[in-house]
């Protein structure tokens, strides 16, 4: 007797979506397209796999993401081909906006408009530990504007993004903005809090000991207590901002204020990519299945990042959010499935008949469902109940002989015949709510 194999599974933090998700996936992907279009960005849609240094120069080797979450490998089909002792090095995207930049970049887009608004949803990768809402595998929708110096664009995007959120039911939003003011300013401001923490490197975690000597902002993000203690007297560094970075800022929060987007200023705010200057900005929300990591989008200001991935000096400004943190956030409200007409042949004898007609309404642009099994009426009408179907299009020997069908309304259980030949177009004016 052969041995029954055991069932392959998912890799660990990579999830399935089955059907009855995918209707709150639609809903929260459908609600940020349009969104996006009325402020007029495009979709643009970049690789899965790009070369390993693109995300090295922008995100920072020293970043956590980089250092320790990328699944990143070699090419072997490339050195055999070039005859190459290794192939190039190549890395599954963990975030979108490298993938963004180096497109705008390599078709040079800077040439071609003064400003460029994209806007991006697909599925990123990252090896950090699983948990709820955050996976190996994730989708991100985010957008990009490459050309406007802002301030008024940073509000305007932190706005639309609030706005979103608000429209799909996310409770309690809270904006944090910051200012990380420019190189020099972020520099100066680095050094300071190096030597603000220096004396208190013993009490540090672990982690933030190894931070303190690669990137001491990111100590200000810690979640351990005892650094989030050392850190509550640590040096702001909205006090190192220069006059231009300041006034920037407060442009920034006036403008939020006018646009009726109530923020908070958080100094200590700092996020994990190195290529972030001047506005910074996450925004957190409560309810659902969200609990304590609360997180749901974040994004600011990259203005030297298109020149590091050689191109011309050009602001730029972007944002990401996490589809599954949003769904999380959202009430867990299923959403029954739906078709137009389920048609229902009551005997074996009439299946291709049934497959004429579905095909008749399918090509009228109705969606329709037919069980061609040969099962029992009952049965049928029992399935069409539960895929929600408005009307059920029912043929029988009798119906068959007088070139009929049965038009039944799932709603007020009336139904009417009519001819095969009219079906199609008596169901769409009975869906559109037109004259019988």
């Amino acid at each position: 007797m052969s041995e029954v194999s055991s069932p392959i599974r998912a890799v660990k933090g990579m999830n399935d979506v089955l059907p009855g998700e995918i209707a709150r996936w639609h809903r929260v992907e459908k609600a940020f397209h349009e969104t996006s279009q009325r402020y007029g960005y495009r979709e643009v849609r970049t690789p899965i796999v790009e070369p390993t240094n693109l995300f090295v120069r922008s995100i920072g080797e020293a970043t956590d993401i980089v250092s320790k979450e990328m699944y990143t490998f070699e090419d072997k089909g490339e050195a055999v081909s070039t005859g190459s002792p290794r192939g190039k090095m190549l890395t599954l995207r963990p975030e979108g906006t490298a993938s963004a930049v180096r497109a705008y970049v390599e078709h040079q887009i800077h040439g071609q408009e003064g400003v460029t608004k994209w806007s991006y949803l697909g599925p990123m990768f990252r090896r950090e530990r699983p948990a709820r809402g955050r996976y190996r595998q994730f989708w991100q929708a985010g957008l990009e504007c490459f050309g406007d110096p802002g301030p008024q664009v940073d509000a305007e995007m932190i706005d639309m993004v609030t706005g979103l959120l608000t429209s799909l039911g996310v409770q309690d939003i809270e904006v944090l903005v910051n200012s990380l003011g420019s190189r020099e300013t972020r520099a100066k401001y680095r050094v300071a809090l190096h030597d603000f923490l220096l004396p208190f490197e013993a009490r540090l975690s672990e982690e933030s000991k190894q931070r303190l000597k690669s990137n001491p902002l990111r100590v200000l993000d810690s979640k351990s207590p005892t650094d989030q203690e050392i850190c509550t007297t640590a040096p702001s560094i909205l006090d190192f901002l220069s006059p231009e970075d300041s006034a920037h800022f407060e442009e920034l929060t006036s403008t939020l204020a006018a646009l009726g987007t109530r923020h908070r200023v958080e100094p200590k705010l700092v996020r994990g990519l190195d290529y972030y200057s001047r506005t910074l900005f996450e925004i957190q929300g409560k309810g659902g299945e969200l609990g304590a990591q609360n997180a749901l989008c974040g994004g600011g200001r990259y203005d030297g990042l298109v020149q590091e991935l050689g191109g011309p000096d050009v602001p730029s400004i972007g944002f990401a959010m996490g589809i599954e943190r949003i769904l999380l956030a959202l009430p867990n409200e299923p959403v029954a499935p739906s078709v137009d007409v389920v048609v229902i042949p009551t005997e074996a004898s009439l299946k291709i008949r049934a497959a004429t007609i579905l095909q008749a309404v399918r090509r009228a642009g109705c969606s329709a469902e037919g069980d061609l099994r040969g099962q029992a009426m009952k049965k049928q009408l029992a399935r069409a109940e539960k895929l929600g179907a408005k009307f059920a299009i029912i043929v029988g020997p009798n119906e068959e002989a007088r070139g009929v069908a049965q038009l039944k309304d799932m709603r007020t259980r009336t139904q009417e015949d009519v001819a095969f030949a009219d079906l199609a177009n008596a169901l769409k004016r009975r869906l559109e709510g037109g004259p019988q």
